[in-house]
């Protein structure tokens, strides 16, 4: 079971048929994790009324920056893989923005893009193959926690970020990996990989792998905050 706010989701069978999504380069939504959004373009002011005034729910996924044309589309392709989430707060800002926090219900993987009138992308999606998103907790015993905090300890080190460690070391499993997968600087190409990890443990062994990659090529160190 899946608690977002006040919402609870059993499986597939609590969900739509069709979702909004919202295309963002470098962003990542898993289950149970919060993600905070700064909406100010009116297609996505559209999208995030109409997901109030219906089920809250929408899915963050990121285009295919690596197809020829990608980047210069207006209407760029999808990755498959995306990240379904319920809005669980909302703010008018005063000026025109909407802040809101999703917060992940499950992955999903696009079958269809609708053609539809509105001025935001909905789309066909499945998640049987995500089942076990509505597992909390499912496969923490198999992370190997010890290599994790070595490679996080090193990349804070490495670039002299000071945090409140005891929170990272209260952490689940299941939260600690998760919320570093989300906040990791690391491209594009790398968060889509950290999504479609088929395990705890699996997303678990990439991040390190990609931390550890990423501190191999930057020998010089220095401030890089975590995003």
């Amino acid at each position: 079971m899946t608690r977002a706010g006040n919402q609870t989701y059993d499986g597939p069978d609590d969900l739509p048929a069709v979702i909004p999504v919202f295309p963002l380069v470098g962003t990542l939504l898993l289950p149970r994790r919060a993600l905070p959004l700064n909406i100010f373009e009116p297609r996505y002011l559209a999208m995030v009324d109409a997901a109030l005034a219906g089920e809250r729910l929408i899915g963050m996924i990121q285009p295919a920056v690596d197809l020829p044309g990608a980047e210069r589309a207006s209407r760029p392709p999808l990755e498959r893989i995306g990240g379904l989430g319920r809005i669980t707060q909302y703010v008018e800002t005063g000026d025109g923005r909407l802040i809101i926090t999703l917060v992940g219900v499950c992955r999903f993987a696009v079958t269809e893009e609708l053609a539809t009138t509105t001025p935001y992308r909905q789309v066909r999606y499945d998640v049987e193959r995500f089942a076990d998103d509505f597992r909390p907790g499912l496969g923490e015993a198999a992370v190997d926690r010890a290599a994790l905090m070595t490679t996080l300890r090193a990349y804070l080190d490495h670039n002299a970020l000071a945090v409140e460690w005891a929170q990272f070391e209260a952490a689940p499993n299941e939260a600690l990996v998760d919320g570093l997968a989300m906040m990791s600087p690391c491209g594009a190409r790398e968060k889509q990989a950290l999504l479609e990890a088929q395990d705890l443990a699996s997303r678990a062994a990439l991040l390190v792998a990609i931390t550890e990659r990423s501190l191999a090529a930057d020998p010089s160190g220095g401030p890089r905050p975590l995003q």
